[in-house]
């Protein structure tokens, strides 16, 4: 479910709500909130997703290296130095 494929869409998949969330975390925003942001737009979104799976998203971009946590409990996006990127 991570990805899509024939039987998954790619709304259904946590590729999918990753997506959802790194549009939603340019800003600081706890865990909370984001999922009463997802909550919200749910009805736009083509796919019902969980609690759960909004988590595994989030552990998917943490482990891909694109979200991290600061030290108030808040998601915002990984931006690495440019001494990394040489």
């Amino acid at each position: 479910m991570l990805l899509p494929d024939k039987h998954i869409s790619f709304a259904e998949s946590l590729l999918g709500l990753g997506a959802f969330v790194m549009e939603n975390v340019s800003q600081p925003i706890t865990v909370d909130n984001l999922w009463r942001a997802f909550q919200r737009q749910a009805s736009c979104y083509p796919a019902f997703q969980t609690f759960d799976n909004m988590v595994l998203a989030l552990d998917a971009l943490f482990a891909l290296g694109l979200i991290q946590m600061n030290d108030a409990g808040e998601l915002h996006r990984h931006r690495p130095e440019a001494a990394l990127c040489a």
